[in-house]
């Protein structure tokens, strides 16, 4: 009786293919790569709030890697964080300068306050950076939701072999 057109129907299939296709990809490019870290220029977003520096997020396995070049693409240092735990990894020609601590404990700085620059910031790590006179820069993570062996465990006092 009605009769569809074979063009109309491969031209309906390959338009919601197509439709498919860029939604997954917008889907894909908020999240993280998995590859890249301890490259100068990685394919990555640059997440710094600072005009001094980049800034890139990795994730893979549950884990966040963060990344901290300068403007010349040289990887100053970067950490890794997970369950509330943040490990300074040793990447990057001041690996040795960078110190984590939480946020109520901060630790106070050699460096001057006016020379310390926020570069990274989320909803529970901070990240500045202190250039110091030796070309060196001091990165400092601040968390605000650090865990210990004790109060990540739920055990509130260490348990004894008995």
């Amino acid at each position: 009786m009605f009769r569809k057109s074979n063009g109309f129907i491969s031209r309906k299939a390959v338009m919601s293919t197509l439709f498919a296709a860029v939604l997954s990809t917008s889907a894909f490019a908020h999240q993280p790569p998995a590859t890249g870290l301890g490259q100068s220029w990685p394919n990555a977003t640059d997440v710094s709030v600072s005009p001094h520096y980049h800034v890139y997020v990795f994730l893979r396995d549950g884990i966040r890697y963060i990344q901290i070049n300068d403007l010349n693409g040289t990887v100053r240092g970067a950490i890794a964080e997970a369950d509330h735990v943040v490990l300074v990894l040793p990447v990057g020609v001041d690996a040795q300068y960078v110190t984590t601590s939480q946020a109520s404990t901060q630790a106070a700085s050699a460096a001057d306050a006016s020379t310390v620059e926020t570069i990274y910031s989320d909803s529970s790590t901070r990240i500045t950076a202190s250039p110091a006179s030796s070309g060196a820069v001091q990165l400092n993570v601040l968390t605000s939701d650090t865990c210990t062996a004790w109060n990540c465990t739920g055990i509130s006092t260490p348990i004894t072999g008995q």
